[in-house]
């Protein structure tokens, strides 16, 4: 039986497996339904994530919460989390080993919630869920499979609010994310019923 969230949430607390622990107000789990259908993966937390030890609850998360309706989707249904932990300084961003510190709690999250589609919201957690070199912008509007999951790479949230331009491409992917999930649980259905 995998682990609870709760039993990684508390094997990350008082986390000092890098230099973001002595920055850092809150560690910031991830929050969400625990049986989610989708996980959506960002990069880190930024301040106001740090501050309220929630990810996305800045303007992104708001940009984020508009998005999910194109999708059919409401925040409570889905859960949300971050390839880091802590918030950069500065919101830089991360360095290889704070990636390598901090996500195996992420791989663990991913067993947990066991879900069928993960977005991953820009370069770094593309990257990681990935594994690969490739850019977000080759990326981006198609499917792929990693191991037992449908992985839909979309820009970040903030990457639309500074560049007005992606604003298509997002909505675009949100849509995209729609009709995978209804794909996605008409296979299941007729799994079950065979």
């Amino acid at each position: 039986m995998p682990e609870s969230l709760a039993e990684i949430e508390a094997a990350l607390a008082g986390c000092r497996l890098c230099p973001l622990a002595q920055t850092r107000t809150n560690i910031v789990f991830g929050v969400g339904n625990p049986h989610a259908e989708v996980l959506f993966v960002g990069e880190a937390p930024g301040k106001q994530e740090d501050l309220g030890a929630e990810p996305f609850i800045g303007a992104a998360g708001k940009y984020l919460n508009s998005l999910l309706a194109l999708a059919g989707l409401k925040r409570e249904e889905i859960y949300i989390a971050n390839v880091l932990k802590c918030r950069p300084p500065g919101n830089r961003d991360p360095l290889p080993a704070e990636i390598e510190a901090c996500t195996p709690y992420l791989r663990r999250q991913v067993r947990a919630i066991a879900p069928m589609v993960i977005v991953t919201l820009g370069r770094f957690a593309t990257h990681f869920i990935l594994k690969t070199e490739v850019g977000i912008t080759q990326l981006r509007g198609r499917v792929h499979i990693t191991g037992p999951f449908s992985v839909l790479p979309i820009f970040h949230p903030a990457a639309a609010i500074y560049d007005r331009s992606k604003e298509p491409l997002m909505e675009a992917d949100f849509k995209l994310l729609g009709r995978l999930i209804t794909q996605r649980r008409a296979e299941m259905a007729a799994r079950q019923d065979s």
